[in-house]
């Protein structure tokens, strides 16, 4: 029974991947479209769709508010996954993703405070903390058989933690105006939804889909922003991790049945929505703004000194162990994919400048820049480093 859930748990890693290679791929081409389309004759327009109110809210907001907890629903339902049976299910397993996480979100963070502090951007301070699942794993896919699987595992761990902590920052800190009475509500039905799993035992995802739409209304009400209640959904969900077990449990199947549609849709819309940034004419002279600078160096140093750092400290004082495989030099260069922020870092962005559109499209140039240059050397550098091993290996044999 066991073999066959870590066979089950194998095969939708696999998967995931797969999609997140595919789903990378296909994100760079929406953003690349955006791109093209908001800097053409037809910019104007192609901006103007998004801001158009379909019910309560624009466009725009139905993608970040609603899609977007789709998104973070998976991102619980792996979190839940990892931390029941997975990687971070082991103390002294997760803690070396963790403390790194930790490192790559503190030093980025401190680089932007240290640029923007007393200005009216300090509010971007949680910008180049985030890291991108999609993209920092679909670029680590791009090197095939060259990147172990070691490598992988402490890339999903660490993004995934990342994306916890990247959570965490915009519940505390990017909440407007709270709604007491709507936030109770909201809580009250995730009560609900945790009593229907561990009283009533109740296996079939749709009462608790049907309760994480109500409880998504109610804290889109409450002022906190309403993409948290997909990561609490995801908790509400039952896991089966029993090894006696060999079903596949509700939390399991939904995560295989949203990977496709994230992958393929949710973030697609949302970079279409989020990146359609008209690119004036005096750009460059943006490029040395405080926030730009705080953004871009956060993410292109600050990830992976942060990263690394954080990891070597606590090898050292012992608090944990490299992986089997594992090496400083595979670490950094995790580090340095830490550095793609994209999704999460716009996302943020759209939080910290509400309404103010030019800090928005200065911040998204800096993530489309810190992004790229992160992904160009972190692959570049694995690469180097994954063919001098071979090489090594190849010569010590002959």
């Amino acid at each position: 029974m066991a073999n066959k859930r870590g066979i089950r748990l194998v095969r939708l890693f696999g998967d995931f991947m797969r999609s997140e290679r595919a789903g990378a791929a296909l994100l760079i081409a929406c953003t690349v479209a955006s791109l093209l389309i908001a800097n053409s004759a037809s910019g104007a327009d192609y901006i103007a769709f998004w801001h158009k109110k379909l019910g309560p809210l624009s466009i725009e907001l139905w993608v970040n508010d609603g899609l977007m907890a789709i998104f973070f629903l998976l991102v619980g339902l792996e979190l839940e996954r990892e931390i029941l049976v997975g990687k971070l299910s082991n103390l002294k397993s997760a803690m070396l993703p963790i403390f790194a996480a930790l490192g790559g979100i503190i030093v980025p963070a401190a680089i932007h405070f240290i640029f923007n502090h007393g200005h009216e951007t300090q509010d971007g301070v949680g910008i180049p903390m985030a890291t991108d699942i999609a993209f920092a794993i679909g670029a680590l896919a791009l090197l095939g058989s060259r990147a172990s699987s070691s490598l992988k595992v402490f890339l999903v761990a660490l993004a995934v933690i990342d994306d916890l902590a990247a959570i965490v920052v915009i519940a505390v800190f990017y909440t407007a105006k709270l709604s007491i009475l709507y936030l109770l509500l909201a809580l009250a039905l995730a009560g609900v939804l945790f009593a229907l799993n561990f009283i009533f035992r109740v296996k079939s995802l749709v009462p608790y889909l049907i309760g994480g739409v109500f409880m998504w209304w109610a804290m889109l009400l409450s002022g906190v922003h309403a993409t948290i209640a997909g990561v609490i959904l995801a908790f509400t969900i039952p896991f089966l991790s029993s090894d006696d077990d060999d079903t596949e449990s509700p939390s399991e199947k939904l995560e295989n049945w949203l990977h496709a549609p994230v992958a393929f849709f949710v973030l697609p819309i949302f970079a279409l929505a989020n990146t359609g940034l008209v690119i004036e004419s005096n750009w460059a002279a943006d490029l040395a703004s405080p926030n730009t600078l705080g953004i871009g160096l956060g993410l292109v140093i600050g990830k992976p000194l942060g990263i690394f750092i954080a990891s070597y400290l606590a090898v050292a004082t012992g608090f944990c162990a490299l992986p089997k495989g594992l090496g400083w030099r595979q670490v950094l260069g995790i580090g340095m994919l830490g550095g793609i922020g994209f999704t999460m870092s716009i996302f943020i962005t759209n939080l910290a400048f509400p309404g103010r559109q030019s800090l928005i499209d200065e911040s998204k140039l800096a993530i489309f820049g810190g992004s790229l240059i992160s992904a160009v050397i972190g692959l570049v550098y694995l690469y180097a480093f994954s063919r001098s091993e071979k090489v090594a290996a190849e010569f010590a044999e002959n």
